[in-house]
């Protein structure tokens, strides 16, 4: 259906921006080809879109309300702010573009939803920060575990690199299930699918998400995996581990959030155990000086659109 087309341009973008990211950290430690982290990434982000990602979708839904019109300019003004910013080789919330983009055509109904996002905002600042809690956890406690296991260095090295594997499967169980939600879950309340569709949604979203990955993502890898901070086998398995705890438990909670944050909370926190001269700070800013840009840009451009085209309710 083609207002579905605004949501697949979407995806795309989100695949080549954010869903990349769980295999970043190892692709750019040249750990894993990048070839075969897309296959792995595009079979599971499916996988989870379907089987995991109804809460996010109603979420969605509720977020963007019953207009047909503004779902198509939600995902449209969200996908070319998420675009741009992969252009520019720089990792940004596309849950935050999206949430951006619903805020701005909220305020041009008059009919703006503040609780819900609200209690997405303190989800939003949470990501980060329980990712970089995680992967400092998680950076000691596998550290004791590896010294008990007293193998050759041969041995560990591919027991890092099945673990990375495993872990990035993992990650884009959890990416697909949370992140298909910016993807369709805006088409959840238009009316256009019945309560039973909403797995052809997820099924559209979770594809239109691998697509963006397996051809355009990666710029973005190596700009987390390789300028924000130098990883190893190691250090690449605890960020991928902390970023797809985090995602997980927020798409239980059902509320999408960025995989981007929550990877680049695992680098700072992997940075900070090995100390915080490893983080690159200069490339840090940028990162965080996109992620708060990016809904500020994206509210204006699609609320001022559905006034232009549609006018106020």
């Amino acid at each position: 259906m083609l207002p579905l087309a605004g949501g697949v341009f979407l995806g795309w973008s989100l695949g080549a921006n954010d869903a990349a990211n769980i295999f970043g950290t190892a692709v750019a430690s040249r750990i894993v080809r990048f070839s075969t982290a897309a296959a792995i990434a595009a079979v599971f982000i499916v996988a989870g879109a379907a089987l995991h990602g109804s809460r996010g979708l109603e979420t969605m839904g509720q977020l963007a309300g019953a207009d047909v019109r503004a779902a198509v300019l939600i995902s449209v003004a969200a996908a070319v702010v998420v675009t741009a910013m992969t252009w520019l080789r720089l990792p940004v919330s596309t849950t935050q573009a999206v949430g951006g983009a619903a805020l701005g055509v909220g305020l041009a109904t008059n009919s703006p939803q503040w609780a819900l996002m609200g209690k997405m905002f303190l989800c939003w600042v949470a990501t980060p920060i329980g990712a970089i809690i995680l992967a400092m956890l998680i950076y000691s406690v596998l550290g004791l575990v590896m010294k008990r296991l007293r193998v050759s260095m041969l041995t560990r090295d591919r027991l890092l690199s099945h673990g990375l594997i495993g872990a990035g499967a993992y990650g884009a169980y959890a990416l697909g299930g949370n992140n298909v939600a910016n993807v369709t879950g805006v088409f959840v309340g238009t009316g256009m699918f019945d309560n039973h569709e909403v797995l052809y949604l997820s099924v559209i979203g979770g594809g239109s998400i691998a697509l963006g990955v397996v051809t355009y993502s990666r710029r973005v890898m190596m700009t987390v995996g390789a300028r924000l901070v130098r990883l190893d086998a190691y250090a690449a398995l605890v960020v991928v581990m902390a970023q797809a705890i985090t995602v997980d438990i927020f798409t239980m909670i059902g509320i999408p959030v960025s995989t981007s944050q929550a990877v680049i909370g695992g680098v700072i926190g992997v940075g900070f155990m090995r100390g915080v001269q490893g983080i690159h700070v200069d490339v840090a800013k940028r990162i965080g000086l996109a992620w708060v840009l990016t809904p500020v840009i994206a509210a204006p451009i699609a609320g001022l659109t559905y006034h232009f085209l549609y006018g106020s309710a």
